[in-house]
């Protein structure tokens, strides 16, 4: 059956122009009819049939309503026909077994570091090793690590600024334990070695998987290690170097979960690696601290040095003034932003803002806080593209 949509009839414009164009007349006579028979009645109260004992005038009147009542309502039904839009619908469709319904992945995607288990049917565990086995491949003859690394080599590694970018010569598979390839980039005139540590497709990359990543990159000679994953334990993003091994993390763009259906063109921002924040603690007048962020530091693959940028790379930035060491609770938020993030702030939620409120927000340095319990607190900075490193600290 054809099915009129409600859109197209609140759209019509049209409807309103002939209910004006009857309404004077049936309201003309309503006002009649009402002083005939002494009644109020409005117009959904006004009887389908005429009363046998009504006067000849009363009945006429209540004729001529109904008349003028049906003809603007089949005013209005011609109306809808001819501009409303239809759709159809089945009672019974039938069932075409050569379709095939495709759905997915559906993933959780989880910044804590907890692990968690799988039960199956029976309450037994479930070996992820062996889920990951069973698991099919993205193509034909191709792995989620090649696939990874066609789109390292294309796509490089993006910082904050472009000119940043670390764009690989050559990327070769390595026979490691955690070192899976070895990737050729130029520092100046330079040729340097960065052994590429990729994360798991579907989880949370740890401190100590990056430890022995960064021991292995030692051992093996190379000038820098790059790990690339979707996601990272908090204590993970602490951990930046090891002796003279740095230790660059990449976090994969979810897009990457497309696999095959991506191409390999270079474009987007793939790989990004975030720096650690550039913090200060500083003291206040009455035994209270005060948190000031200056930037963050990123890596320069023209000069190999950590350089410190400024607070305009930054978004928002947030601070556990009573850091537990498991879960990071935001208790102070500050939001920097570029590009007058007030005006945009104010057009976003179409509202006037409380400029003196929106000033102790729109801050790089904290408001002053007790020190904590715990002697420690965490600092949480997000970037413009959405990436997010934490820093903890010890306050004695």
């Amino acid at each position: 059956m054809p099915h009129i949509t409600l859109k197209s009839i609140a759209n019509n414009a049209e409807i309103d122009v002939i209910w004006d164009k009857f309404q004077e007349k049936l309201e003309l006579l309503r006002e009649q009819l009402n002083k005939a028979l002494g009644k109020q009645w409005q117009e959904w109260e006004i009887p389908r049939d005429a009363d046998a004992k009504w006067s000849d005038a009363a009945k006429k009147l209540h004729a001529d309503w109904w008349q003028q009542r049906i003809a603007r309502q089949k005013e209005i039904d011609a109306s809808i026909a001819a501009k409303a839009e239809f759709e159809y619908l089945y009672d019974k469709p039938y069932e075409d077994k050569k379709k095939v319904r495709v759905a997915g992945p559906f993933t959780v995607e989880s910044l804590s570091p907890h692990r968690v288990l799988g039960v199956d049917e029976h309450d037994e565990l479930i070996d992820p090793l062996k889920v990951a086995e069973e698991s099919a491949s993205y193509d034909a003859g191709q792995s989620f690590e090649q696939m990874i690394l066609q789109n390292l080599k294309s796509a490089g590694v993006q910082q904050a600024h472009k000119e940043d970018r670390i764009t690989f010569t050559s990327i070769a598979g390595w026979p490691g334990t955690y070192i899976c390839a070895e990737g050729k980039y130029l520092e100046g005139d330079a040729e340097k070695r960065a052994g590429i540590f990729i994360g798991p497709e579907f989880g949370t990359v740890s401190r100590p998987d990056l430890v022995e990543a960064a021991r292995e990159a030692g051992d093996a000679g190379f000038d820098v290690l790059i790990a690339c994953a979707f996601n990272y334990e908090a204590h993970a993003s602490e951990f930046h170097k090891l002796g003279r091994i740095p230790v660059l993390k990449a976090r994969m763009n979810a897009d990457l979960h497309m696999a095959g259906e991506l191409k390999p063109t270079g474009k987007g921002n793939l790989f990004v690696i975030f720096g650690e924040p550039d913090i200060d603690i500083l003291d206040d007048a009455d035994g209270r601290i005060r948190v000031k962020v200056n930037g963050v530091d990123v890596f320069d693959p023209s000069t190999g040095d950590i350089r410190s940028d400024g607070a305009e790379g930054i978004a928002c930035w947030f601070i556990d003034t009573d850091y537990n060491g498991e879960s990071f609770f935001v208790r102070q938020a500050y939001f920097l932003g570029q590009n007058d993030p007030y005006k945009a702030l104010k057009t976003t939620l179409k509202a006037e803002i409380n400029e003196e409120a929106w000033a102790t927000l729109n801050s790089d340095t904290s408001r002053p806080f007790d020190k904590p319990k715990s002697d420690r607190i965490a600092v949480k900075v997000i970037n413009h593209l959405g990436d997010e490193v934490m820093k903890v600290f010890k306050v004695a």
